[in-house]
């Protein structure tokens, strides 16, 4: 088996990944995540095997191959426990049910006969593993979630780890409790493994430690094995047992020696968040690891070295982007704590990622003079880059207390405002960094955006408290009374290009305009999103309003009707987070949830010329297919289905998609005999 060249860092799941698994034979590996889904992956390749595994309704905390590698067993947040082919990814039978809470572990005996789960309902219960029955009564005794348990090699005995800081042993046949409960850690024990011998369990906890335990008389062996500076979640031994491996929520994973519990090397660094779940590749060779960061890596066994090509790219979602003044550049900030700048033509990414941020980047903006980027991060500050370098200029503008979820420049980049969850606005020198009067107070709650009018008179900011407000960006006095009228928190703000109108973007997925001047609000809401409206903006014409929602979609509306104009922008996997206009008003970027960033023309031309006469009304379609993979058009009707294969980067309506090359094959649909309705009879040539 050949371990993979490219990529680095195998990309798919869009939140993150709670339990990796490889398979028997050592050709794939399992992974299961909060976004729902199972996924497999071809190691040699980094590539997913056939569409997600979707079943779940919840979290999927945990995931395992059978001994034989036909089947894969998953467990969930919604108390259940799923079978799978692991050929096919299709079910096996009924979802297995019986915990009353989230079922946090899963395993299979070594024989490949039973199932074994371990739920927050503090039980461990065990299955059939060809029926799905129940056998027996569950297994009580822990006073906490039961979050880790394992086969002892030979199968006579099970081994769990428990909320409650203890680790318990039960028989494998009779349900019985084996002896007292192992104690010694002083916090949740997270995760527990025996060596392939069957003589020791090692665990890994809250406490930042692993012990390792004799497993016939239950007594700790030697110290504590300490290093990680935060939780350790997830613990394995080598094929050979001669090593244990440990990740952990400091973001790194470290290797040990089995028999003197010493430190082997530097720890293992790459991924950007907590470390869930680590694996050996069967032959012992690979070390497996995935990660809140969306993210699986591959790593050298022997060396600690991380195989394979690094890929150019968000490794998490996308929460804001922005386009330069001169509209050659995207810029984008991520939940993966990074700043990336982009080639806004070819989607190229320019220089190295922009990295000081310690948690996700809320949001991004560039100066006047595109010399400066600014960013807002969950860390509670304000960072200042140089666009040239892509180093920051100074410290970190530091002063609120909590999340900044909206940064901007004024119009004459002499100021930056700052608006954030501990519910002020701070106003900000540009050129020093440094406060400028008190911060602005009036929201009950926190706030989520905020924006200066063109003229760089005022400021308008939105809330987690359903209102808008404006000030005086001068003297920092509010105006006016409050903008009341969404039911839900407002997400988004924007002005018109002449400043005379304000947008706003709620949690009740609609949009408002309202009177720049007055306050008052213009017409009707704008409806049409099926969840809430995260981000909006006017182009650069201020004829066209353009919105982003959690309902995946992008819509374009006339500004002085409210009226939608033609489908939604539909492409991206997940949540649309973020959307600006390019200063020529022709394109479009928007940023997900899915770790893509996608440019759309504003008004493309249609998608499809049919060679032959058709109806119309039938040709207004979206590209993109249904669950079962046919694509619709505007009645509902049936245009062509897509098998499973090609589904996965379906070429969008959008003109490109950042980053332009990845593991993901892009499929592109070629329409010049494409023939529907009546006339599809007309493309068959009898000559």
């Amino acid at each position: 088996m050949t371990w993979p060249a490219p990529p680095l860092q195998w990309i798919g799941h869009t939140q993150p990944i709670n339990s990796i698994s490889c398979s028997p034979n050592g050709y794939h590996i399992v992974t299961g995540s909060n976004d729902n889904t199972i996924r497999i992956w071809d190691v040699e390749t980094g590539a997913t095997v056939g569409n997600p595994l979707y079943g779940h309704t919840d979290c999927v905390e945990s995931v395992a191959y059978s001994p034989d590698g036909r089947h894969i067993i998953s467990g969930a947040d919604d108390m259940t426990i799923r079978i799978w082919d692991a050929e096919s990814g299709a079910p096996v039978g009924k979802p297995l049910e019986g915990h009353t809470g989230c079922v946090w572990t899963i395993a299979y005996s070594p024989n490949g006969q039973h199932i074994i789960s371990g739920s927050s309902d503090e039980t461990i219960r065990i299955w059939d593993a060809e029926t799905g029955a129940a056998i027996g009564a569950p297994l009580k005794g822990h006073t906490g979630i039961v979050q880790f348990i394992c086969y002892s090699p030979n199968g006579q005995h099970i081994t769990s780890g428990s909320a409650d800081k203890t680790i318990r042993i039960w028989d494998a046949d009779t349900g019985a409790a084996v002896g007292h409960p192992l104690r010694g850690h002083n916090d949740d024990v997270r995760s527990v493994a025996y060596s392939p011998d069957g003589r020791h369990i090692v665990s890994g906890s809250s406490d930042r430690t692993l012990r390792i335990w004799d497993a016939n008389t239950g007594a700790a062996i030697g110290r504590p094995l300490e290093g990680h500076e935060k939780r350790v979640r997830t613990v394995a031994y080598s094929p050979n047992g001669q090593h244990i491996i440990s990740g952990s929520y400091d973001r790194t994973i470290r290797i040990w020696d089995a028999e003197n519990g010493a430190a082997i090397g530097t720890p293992l660094q790459g991924h950007i968040w907590d470390v869930n779940s680590v694996a050996y590749s069967t032959n012992g060779e690979h070390i497996i690891s995935g990660s809140g960061d969306l993210t699986i890596r591959i790593w050298d066994a022997k060396t600690g070295a991380a195989l394979g090509n690094p890929v150019a790219g968000h490794t998490a979602a996308v929460a804001s982007v922005v386009y330069s003044p001169d509209g050659r550049y995207i810029i984008s900030g991520s939940f993966d704590r990074t700043i990336r700048i982009w080639d806004a033509e070819t989607g190229a990414i320019v220089g190295s990622p922009l990295q000081g941020c310690s948690d996700i980047v809320w949001s991004v903006a560039c100066s006047p003079n595109g010399q400066r980027i600014i960013s807002g991060s969950q860390d509670k500050t304000i960072q200042i880059w140089d666009t040239e370098v892509g180093a920051a200029v100074m410290r970190p503008l530091e002063g609120h207390t909590d999340a900044i979820s909206s940064v901007a420049y004024s119009p004459n980049g002499q100021h930056i405002i700052s608006g954030s969850v501990d519910g002020t606005i701070q106003i900000w020198d540009a050129e020093t960094g440094t406060a400028i009067g008190e911060p602005l107070k009036g929201h009950r709650s926190g706030m989520l955006s905020i924006a200066y009018s063109p003229n760089g008179r005022r400021i308008i900011s939105g809330s987690v408290d359903k209102t808008i407000r404006i000030w005086d960006a001068e003297t920092g006095a509010a105006i006016g009374h409050l903008l009341k009228g969404h039911p839900g928190e407002v997400w988004c703000v924007s002005y018109s290009p002449d400043g005379r109108h304000i947008i706003s973007g709620s949690d009740d997925r609609t949009i408002r305009i309202w009177d720049a001047d007055t306050g008052a609000g213009i017409g009707k809401p704008l409806e049409g999103h099926t969840d809430s409206v995260r981000s909006v903006s006017y182009s650069p014409s201020g004829k066209h309003i353009i919105s982003a929602s959690l309902d995946r979609t992008i819509r374009v509306w006339d500004a002085k009707t409210g009226a939608v104009i033609g489908k939604p922008l539909m492409a991206h996997a997940d949540s649309v987070m973020s959307i600006a206009c390019s200063p020529d008003g022709k394109h479009i970027v928007s940023g997900s949830g899915d770790t893509t960033i996608h440019v759309w023309d504003l008004f493309p031309h249609p998608p499809i010329q049919p060679p032959f006469s058709c109806d119309q009304a039938h040709a207004d379609f979206c590209a993109q297919p249904d669950a079962n993979g046919w694509v619709r058009d505007s009645k509902n009707g049936l245009l062509y289905w897509v098998p499973p294969d090609c589904r996965t980067g379906l070429h969008s309506p959008a003109v490109l998609t950042i980053p332009p090359t990845s593991h993901t094959r892009s499929v592109t649909l070629d329409f010049d005999d494409f023939v529907f309705g009546t006339s599809w009879t007309q493309i068959f040539n009898s000559t």
